[in-house]
């Protein structure tokens, strides 16, 4: 996730009743990451909803609000048959991933203790932090999803102690209610953050008291933010034979920006890449040929790659056309950008990398 703004329609800890109106208004305004949560609207209409957004081609996520055992299993099987995309919040990690393991849903609990409803988050930041990571160590534990607003200390430390002590994006939550407060989040390494009441109840600055105009105004400060975010992002590599030399160039011009991102890139690129460039952080996969073209394609499905920047040569037939056709395909389904040349790159570069 590179910075992502995610609405949820929800209010009072529930799922606003006139959730698929404000959907069809928060897909106008622009907004791709929708959520909500399992209480507050039958579950023929949820459904209704988490497809709705798959449709439009947005990411869907589902809320755990409740504190019990039995209310937050019930969350998490919702989760798996409604086939949201995201499922965050919950307690009880071991016993939700027992659930949402086989399944395609990606998972972001909870860390520190939480009571109460609405839900605080209690305890000081160091205890928090290695709930953080105790979680971040579990194999079906995707992210986290932190309620950093509803924490009563130092709110920018804690998120920044957070996102520093694990390698997996963090979310934050919970009265999130101004630009300043999003501008705090970006700075803290978060990779998303969640409003809904705040959205809903028109918080922020807009022409009009239009929900869609509220949706675009939150947009627009999430843009901002971007540029300030220190969240690594995550991007392939890969090039035609042809094309490897244009790559390299590419990155050796821009790798004071790349340094502290996550390079994933097929097995002869991220050779080639190392060699010239040991200071960044390249993940190598296997060759495009052997099976590297899918592994990346398996990692824009699940949403772990910010962009795709493939350097083709429409010049030459190549063996591997039908996997480009292929990730490009994949990269449309799931609003993952791509790059096929310099110039598309440098654009990718521009939007997502922190100048060096």
């Amino acid at each position: 996730m590179a910075f992502d703004f995610i609405l949820m329609l929800t209010a009072e800890d529930r799922t606003i009743p006139d959730a698929r109106a404000r959907l069809d208004d928060a897909l106008e305004g622009g907004a791709r990451h929708i959520g909500f949560k399992d209480i507050g609207l039958p579950f023929s209409e949820l459904k209704a909803l988490a497809d709705h957004i798959r449709a439009s081609g947005g990411r869907s996520y589902l809320e755990v609000v409740s504190l019990d055992a039995e209310s937050e299993l019930a969350s998490a099987r919702a989760a798996v048959e409604l086939d949201v995309d995201c499922l965050l919040g919950g307690t009880r990690a071991e016993e939700v991933t027992a659930i949402t393991r086989h399944h395609p849903v990606r998972y972001y609990p909870f860390p520190g203790r939480i009571v109460g409803h609405p839900s605080v988050l209690e305890g000081p930041i160091d205890a928090i932090v290695a709930s953080a990571q105790r979680l971040a160590d579990l194999e079906h534990v995707h992210g986290l999803d932190l309620l950093a607003y509803r924490f009563d200390g130092d709110v920018p430390a804690l998120m920044r102690a957070v996102c520093t002590a694990v390698d997996k994006p963090v979310i934050m939550a919970g009265s999130i209610d101004s630009e300043a407060r999003v501008q705090d989040t970006a700075m803290t390494g978060a990779a998303g953050f969640t409003v809904g009441t705040a959205a809903l109840a028109g918080a922020f600055p807009a022409p009009d008291d239009r929900f869609v105009s509220q949706v675009r105004s939150i947009l627009d400060i999430t843009t901002r933010a971007r540029a300030r975010s220190t969240s690594p992002r995550r991007l392939a590599l890969s090039a035609h034979n042809t094309r490897k030399a244009a790559l390299q160039a590419w990155v050796m011009r821009h790798a004071q920006s790349l340094e502290g991102h996550r390079l994933i890139c097929t097995g002869g690129t991220g050779r080639m890449l190392a060699d010239v460039a040991p200071n960044l952080s390249i993940h190598r996969l296997q060759r495009g040929a052997r099976g590297g073209d899918q592994q990346l394609g398996a990692l824009i499905a699940t949403g772990e790659l910010d962009a795709v920047v493939f350097f083709a040569d429409p010049t030459i037939a190549h063996g591997g056309d039908a996997d480009l056709q292929a990730l490009t395909r994949l990269a449309i389904l799931h609003d993952t950008p791509v790059a096929l040349s310099p110039a598309a790159a440098d654009m990718v570069a521009t939007s997502l990398l922190i100048p060096g």
